[in-house]
This record gives structure tokens, C-alpha cells and sequence, in this order.
């Protein structure tokens, strides 16, 4: 934001940034709103349809309350509108992502043929995308800049703001467009060649691997999904060879289909959809969520890489801390939570459908056609994390079989409205330890 702020003023626009330790900041968006419009005299309010249900019934509650004219416009950075999922299925009984995916494919003209149909001969190359890393890969550095952040960190922590992670004193992710510009072009000439067939690997020594981390840049804002699904399909044009149509359409159907895909579930569902949980599911989240001290070496690597990077690729998100969530019959509201606060891509919009419908099922089959939980051998098979793990992912029984957790008992969550924000090593305990 700050960033932001510099750039419109030396495009010659009047800007007013209330820092969060500014004097004139009241601390609540109506509060903030109302003295601007007071002392500037102003007689027409107009804002953008912000990402979030909560925000959008607060700032739609504020305009009936005054008296001078108002309106509201839709955000630019999407493919869709909020409500043209809703009416792409209206009247069907099941919401399927890829009858949606291939709409989008052919409403856009996006990887079509001469004669219309699906460059390659198919629409879908997902069977091509799940190889394993094989051992000693060498993968690029991933893109980063680093910006010295303390001061801002410092005045986080004199405001009383309450945190969760492990804070950096350099953050590495892109703060402006011409950042994150950088980073799609680093993309694309480094890892996009890789990227459909090792998507859902996992390797300990490379939480990043071939993967974009363009959620954040994205999800702010600061880029638009058009131009980086144009960048990246016109660098398969220019290059079939090296980027090769598996490697280009796992990346796209990623952007155009998921992600608008679970856009129109949010505001489609909302806000009955958070309430939702399907399985009756009553758990608290296990204590190692917020420091990684387990046994169990996949959730170890993958926790703790979420919590030092607040990052971590959807493979770990849905089959391994998902996962364990899942089968733990962790409260969905208790895991909606973490996800939201871990992750630095995290806007209700897309987080929600993600963690609340496909890793969790709380919705009962809305998002995803059955739940997303695995044995040992999809993670040995995607991952090395079971090479060096206390537990024995072939032994179906004994006391170096982690799922003996389903046999603890654990405290009921609070009610969604309560959220949670105790994670006390009484209630919560290692679960990985249990024998």
C-alpha cells in the first residue's frame, strides 16, 4: 500500500494514506470514511467491490446510511464477474470445475485450435502433471526481493496487532507491479518449462520448486490474471518445444479455471457457506500447526515451511496439512483459520472454497466430488518426506503407525462466531507423539 501510495502521487494524484499509526486513523473503515467525506465536503462516494462478504454488507450498509450519492464498480482483475459462475450453472445439478474451466477456455480463446477445439487434442492434461521430482534435480533459484521491512514490523507491534509465523526483518515477495512483472518473466523463463510435470511434487530441500508464488501478486492486485495467462501461452507460441502444452495448460487451468472457478462458488454460497460442516467435525487443530514439532516429517516440513515463508504449493496444503486435518475431524472452522492466517495469498475469496470445501468437504460435495484424503503412499510416492520419517508409512499397524491419533479425543471447538485464538498445550496436543 505504501508503495502504491508513492506511485500515484508521482503520477500526479492527491493521495491520503493513514498509515496504521497515523493520528487521523480511527481504526475502522465507516469511522475513516465518514470524516473524509465530512471534511472534504465530498457528494459522491464511489468505491471498488472489495473480495470479501463481510467487507462488501459493511461498505453496502455504509452507503445506505448517507445522504450523498453512491457507487460501487467491479474489480478488473478477474476473467468473470462475481455472479457468472451462478449463472453458467444455473439450473444444473452438479458444478463442475471442468465443464466451468472449458467455458472459460473457449470464452476467451484461450489454447483453441484453428477449428475451435483444445490445443493438443485434449482440454486436460492433469494425468501428465504428477511425476515426482526424481532425485538430485536441480531446480532455479526461486525469484525474490528482499526489502527491509523492520520499521514497519516495529510499528505492527507498538499498534498491539496480534501475530502468528515466524516474522522476517526481509520480506521476499513482489510489493509493486513492476515486481511482480519481474517475477512472471522469471517464471516463464525459468520454471514454466518444469512446472506441469513435477506441479504436485514435493521435495524437502525445495518448498518452492517450479511453482509461480504469483497468488500473492495476483490476489493484491498488483497483476492482472489476463496478462500472465497471455505471457505465458505467448511463450508456448514463440517456443513449443521447451514449453511444452502439458507444462502450459496445467498453469493456465490453474488460473482461469480454479481460480475464477472458486471465485463464483464464494459469492455464489455466501455467507451460509462458512457455516457449513458437513461431517459434524469437532476437533481442535493439533499444536504442532503453529510450531511443526512433530514426528511425522511430511506435516514437520510442511508446517514449517508455511510458517517460516508463509507459503506452501497446493499439493501441501490439500494432501498433507488438509489432509491430517481432515482425518483428525478437525472443526472446519478451526482449519479455515489457520489457512487464512498462515498464508501470505490468503483473501477469503479463494481461501475459503479451497480449505472449507475441497480439503476439508465441508460443504458436502459442492466444490470437490469427494474428499481429498490419502494413505501413506501418495506421499511417499510425491515426496522424500517419508525417507527420514520416525513413522513407517508401509506398516498398517504398530506403534510407528501415526493414524493410532484417531484414538484421542479432543476438545470441542467454539462455534464459528468465537473464533479461535488460544492454541493452549493443554487442549492441544502432538498427535504425531501418540502411540
Amino acid at each position: 500500500m505504501r508503495r502504491f501510495a508513492d506511485r500515484l502521487r508521482r503520477a500526479g494524484h492527491r493521495v491520503l494514506y493513514l498509515a496504521i499509526d497515523d493520528p487521523r486513523n480511527r481504526q475502522s473503515i465507516a469511522e475513516n470514511l465518514l470524516e473524509l467525506i465530512r471534511k472534504f465536503q465530498i457528494q459522491r462516494f464511489e468505491y471498488q467491490l472489495p473480495d470479501e462478504w463481510r467487507l462488501d454488507e459493511e461498505l453496502a450498509l455504509f452507503c445506505r446510511r448517507l445522504n450523498v450519492e453512491t457507487r460501487a464498480y467491479d474489480a478488473e482483475h478477474f476473467l468473470t464477474t462475481r455472479d457468472e459462475l451462478a449463472r453458467f450453472f444455473a439450473g444444473k445439478k452438479r458444478l463442475l470445475m471442468e465443464s466451468f474451466y472449458r467455458h472459460m477456455r473457449k470464452e476467451h480463446s484461450i489454447l483453441l485450435d484453428a477449428k475451435g477445439g483444445p490445443e493438443g487434442g485434449r482440454w486436460n492434461f492433469d494425468e501428465a502433471n504428477r511425476k515426482p521430482l526424481p532425485k538430485n534435480s536441480k531446480v532455479p533459484a526461486p525469484w525474490q526481493k528482499k526489502h527491509d521491512v523492520r520499521p514497519i514490523l516495529e510499528k505492527i507491534s507498538q499498534a498491539g496487532v496480534r501475530t502468528i509465523g515466524r516474522p522476517r526483518s526481509e520480506f521476499l515477495l513482489p510489493i509493486d507491479r513492476k515486481e511482480a512483472l519481474e517475477q512472471l518473466e522469471h517464471f516463464i523463463r525459468n520454471l514454466l518449462p518444469h512446472f506441469g510435470d513435477y506441479q504436485d511434487a514435493i521435495c524437502d530441500a525445495e518448498p518452492f520448486l517450479f511453482h509461480s508464488r504469483l497468488s500473492f501478486a495476483l490476489n493484491l492486485k498488483m497483476i492482472d490474471p489476463k496478462e500472465v495467462v497471455e505471457a505465458v501461452v505467448e511463450a508456448y507460441r514463440q517456443d513449443p518445444s521447451r514449453y511444452r502444452i502439458n507444462q502450459v495448460e496445467g498453469f493456465v487451468r490453474q488460473v482461469i479455471g480454479w481460480r475464477e472457478y472458486m471465485r463464483g462458488i464464494y459469492w455464489k454460497e455466501m455467507p451460509a457457506y462458512e457455516q457449513t460442516n458437513h461431517f459434524g467435525h469437532t476437533r481442535r487443530l493439533p499444536s504442532f500447526y503453529w510450531n511443526a514439532e512433530t514426528r511425522m516429517n511430511c506435516l514437520r516440513n510442511a508446517i514449517r515451511n508455511s510458517l517460516d515463508n508463509a507459503y506452501a504449493h497446493h499439493i501441501q496444503r490439500l494432501m498433507v496439512t488438509g489432509n491430517f486435518a481432515l482425518l483428525n475431524l478437525t472443526h472446519p472452522a478451526e482449519v479455515d483459520e489457520w489457512y487464512w492466517g498462515i498464508y501470505a495469498d490468503a483473501v477469503e475469496w479463494v481461501e475459503l472454497p479451497n480449505t472449507h470445501g475441497m480439503s476439508q468437504y465441508a460443504d458436502g460435495g459442492l466444490v470437490s466430488t469427494k474428499p481429498y484424503v490419502s494413505s501413506a503412499s501418495y506421499i511417499r510416492k510425491m515426496s522424500d518426506y517419508c525417507d527420514e520419517c520416525f513413522y513407517d508409512p508401509k506398516e498398517k499397524t504398530g506403534a510407528r503407525l501415526p493414524v493410532q491419533f484417531a484414538l484421542l479425543e479432543l476438545p470441542r471447538s467454539p462455534p464459528r462466531s468465537a473464533r479461535a485464538e488460544s492454541t493452549d498445550e493443554d487442549d492441544l496436543q502432538d498427535l504425531g507423539s501418540v502411540r
